[in-house]
Formats: structure tokens, C-alpha cells, sequence
């Protein structure tokens, strides 16, 4: 039997930075200070090279507390109101939830497609390319489910306007992906789509002659907003979560 492949290994002060606790400057004097410990033993050598592996956060602590998660990291968020998922659109942003040296860390975090100002639900944050673009790429069909509050009641038709797979939005030529519409009551319906169009509910209810007034996420792939996770607050992803993200509408409850 081959041995283990040993883990990745990088230079203290190198990833104690890139995970945003300072300039490598102050890294080294965090070091100094015996405010570093490994293993359970401070730290002596800020420059020392050590193996990256999973249990990164239990074995090591900054200042008496567990060291950040290091890259690939993986977030869901209940996305509250009245915050946006852009680094430059004016006004707070998700990201202004999260711990602030986090806006410091290299790769940085990234919102996995957006939520609306006023809308919403789970949002997914991450620092890894490869799995941000899996989900957003027009090519992975991982559904995205929303309920819908509606200005008008329900007239009945919608639910097979939008399965027919032929609805083309105001402004565009080209026909949306089939979506299912499960009516709660006359004013409110989770709708589940497998394409994300810019404003595509707000458009698919304009384009039946009705207003959202209220918009919530609740589901992307198989992953569910957990009903304990309050507005505003996020937490890690585990492996199995994020694989289910990515599931496919035919492996999805809800969309056939």
C-alpha cells in the first residue's frame, strides 16, 4: 500500500495573511507574542512552512481562537433585506455580515450569482472558482427554487404559461427553460427555476400581468435554507452540501 500524499505545505506568515489576520508584518509580531499556536505549542518561526490539512481549525488558534477556515471555503447565507452581493454596488453589503477581515482574504469571497436588493433567502459565498462557476454556468441546470408574494391573485393559467417551456421575456428572443409553479394561495407561489436570468421572476410574473412583492429563496439543487439559520447570519458548507447544490433538476425533488 502507498503511502499517505503528504499535504500541501505553505509558509506560515503567507497563509495567516492571505486569510486576512494582517500584513505579514504583523503576522510576525502576532508570532513574537506567542499569539500563534500550533499543535498545541506556540509558534516560534512565522517564516516555517506547515502542512495545510482539513482540521486546519482545530489544530491551530490566533489569539485563543480557532484560525479561520482556509481556502476552497464555502458559505449558504440567509440573505436579509436591504442588502446587496456586490463588492461595488453602493449601500451595505453581504459580505459587511461576515467577519470584517474576511474582505481581506486572498482568494476573496464572492457571492455565487446575486440576490435582488429587496429580495431574500440563500445565498451561497465562496472563494472557489471552480465550484462558483459550476453553479452559475448556463450549462449546470442545479434548480433554484423561490416563493413568490404576488400583488394580484393567481388567475390559474401560470402554472402552464410557464411549464411550456415557449415564455420569451420582454427584450429578449430567445424562450425560457421550463419552470413549475405549486400555488400555496391565491397571492403566494413557489416558482422553480432552472436558468438565472437577470430579474427572471419579476419578469415571468410581469409577463403574466401580475407585480412580486415580496421574493425569498429557499432552495438551490437539493440544499435547503435551513429553518434555523436567521436572517443575516451564514455558515460553512459541508462537502455533501455542496454536492448537493449542484444536483441536476432530474435528481431534484420538485422538478421533473
Amino acid at each position: 500500500m502507498s503511502p499517505a500524499p503528504r499535504p500541501p505545505a505553505v509558509r506560515l506568515d503567507r497563509l495567516l495573511a492571505n486569510l486576512g489576520y494582517g500584513s505579514r508584518r504583523e503576522i510576525h509580531a502576532l508570532v513574537r507574542k506567542g499569539e500563534v499556536v500550533l499543535d498545541g505549542r506556540s509558534v516560534s518561526d512565522a517564516g516555517a512552512r506547515i502542512g495545510l490539512t482539513a482540521d486546519m481549525t482545530e489544530r491551530m488558534t490566533i489569539q485563543g481562537v480557532p484560525v479561520d477556515p482556509p481556502a476552497p471555503l464555502v458559505l449558504m447565507m440567509h440573505k436579509p433585506a436591504g442588502v446587496v452581493c456586490s463588492h461595488r454596488e453602493p449601500g451595505r453589503s453581504v459580505y459587511e455580515l461576515l467577519p470584517s477581515r474576511w474582505r481581506s482574504r486572498i482568494p476573496a469571497l464572492s457571492s455565487v450569482g446575486r440576490l435582488d436588493l429587496d429580495t431574500t433567502g440563500l445565498l451561497l459565498i465562496t472563494d472557489d472558482g471552480d465550484f462558483l462557476h459550476r453553479v452559475i454556468s448556463p450549462k449546470s441546470h442545479a434548480p433554484k427554487r423561490y416563493i413568490t408574494r404576488l400583488a394580484e391573485p393567481l388567475v390559474g393559467t401560470e402554472s402552464e404559461v410557464f411549464a411550456r417551456g415557449d415564455l420569451v421575456l420582454e427584450g429578449e428572443d430567445r424562450p425560457l427553460a421550463p419552470a413549475r409553479l405549486e400555488v400555496l394561495d391565491p397571492f403566494t407561489a413557489r416558482l422553480t427555476l432552472t436558468e438565472g436570468r437577470y430579474h427572471q421572476v419579476k419578469r415571468m410574473f410581469a409577463a403574466v400581468g401580475n407585480h412580486v412583492t415580496a421574493l425569498h429563496r429557499d432552495r438551490i439543487g437539493a440544499l435547503d435554507l435551513p429553518p434555523d439559520l436567521t436572517p443575516g447570519a451564514w455558515r460553512r458548507l459541508s462537502p455533501s452540501q455542496c454536492a448537493a447544490v449542484l444536483l441536476e433538476a432530474e435528481d431534484t425533488p420538485g422538478l421533473a
